[in-house]
């Protein structure tokens, strides 16, 4: 046991007892939603795993430690906090852990502490990848990395659609990242179901998904895996408005200077003022979309399993 690691006693009974269990980053607290909609969201998405079959941990750094599972007072911590919390990922965590601090996970963050705690199956959003510009910037998203190296299956809406989303993909398939798309052979673009980037892997239900698992790492394979899952169609967003509206973001963007890690909460929050709010209620509901599917996942997992 990782002596800063603390395990949620709900989890813990769960993952002893080979029971579905479903990690959940904190960075959609702290820098994706403003307050109080974010400690809803979240409370609703933890919810939505319940009613699923599978039992959440959402994950964070709370006083020095890395949590997996959050009562709700610690969630309504992180929500009130908002963008002062550092955004954790593998390079934020030894100055956490040694100075006792609060950090919400990315989901490079998430999936490290998924992984020491024994949880399998993560449900974000959308994961990162290569910003626009990176020939020249190099911004490109610690989660890509992470994927390459720590046996967590991330289920998600594809890529953010404000990144590259051709060279993200490359990224991921340079480093022998599986993609798997859920009942779409293209690569889901966030915001929308279309990026026009077909995928090599399909799969029909959760419990295939669960197979090409429980293969994978039996097998030795060690390293990640994407499950993209597109928005549902009736939230997803017409591309003629979207897409002007991140492209003025990631201008905006430009034109401030803004990078690194204040880069994506800022395009996602300029977004959501040039959509009128569209986007935000587009981003809760794929949010809970990839959790119902993750439970799926992680409950055909832990059949397997046993």
């Amino acid at each position: 046991m990782n002596k800063y690691l603390d395990i949620a006693e709900e989890v813990k009974s769960a993952l002893a007892a080979g029971r579905p269990v479903v990690a959940l980053e904190s960075t959609i607290i702290s820098h994706g939603m403003p307050w109080p909609k974010n400690l809803d969201t979240a409370l609703e998405v933890e919810e939505v795993v319940r009613a699923a079959g599978a039992l959440p941990a959402t994950v964070a750094i709370i006083g020095g430690r890395l949590k997996a599972g959050l009562s709700r007072a610690e969630l309504e911590r992180l929500a009130k906090a908002g963008p002062s919390v550092t955004k954790a990922s593998r390079r934020d965590f030894p100055r956490l852990l040694a100075e006792g601090g609060m950090g919400a996970t990315t989901v490079a963050g998430t999936m490290i502490v998924a992984s020491m705690a024994g949880i399998r199956i993560f449900a974000t959003g959308g994961m990162g990848g290569i910003h626009r510009g990176a020939e020249s910037t190099w911004d490109i998203s610690a989660d890509l990395e992470e994927l390459s190296r720590t046996s967590v299956a991330v289920v998600c809406a594809g890529a953010k659609s404000i990144l590259d989303l051709p060279k993200t993909f490359e990224y991921l398939e340079t480093k022998g990242v599986p993609v798997i798309g859920y009942r779409t052979q293209e690569l889901p673009a966030f915001y929308t179901s279309h990026s026009g980037i077909m995928l090599e892997e399909r799969a029909e239900s959760p419990s295939e998904i669960a197979a090409m698992l429980e293969a994978k790492w039996a097998a030795g394979l060690d390293g990640g895996v994407v499950v993209a899952n597109p928005i549902p169609e009736e939230f997803s967003m017409d591309p003629e408005t979207i897409n002007p509206a991140i492209d003025t973001a990631v201008a905006d963007a430009r034109r401030l200077g803004i990078s690194g890690k204040r880069l994506t909460p800022f395009l996602l929050a300029r977004i959501v003022e040039l959509t009128g709010g569209d986007s935000l209620e587009s981003n809760i509901a794929l949010v809970k979309h990839n959790a119902a599917l993750a439970a799926a996942i992680a409950s055909a997992y832990a059949s397997i399993r046993r």
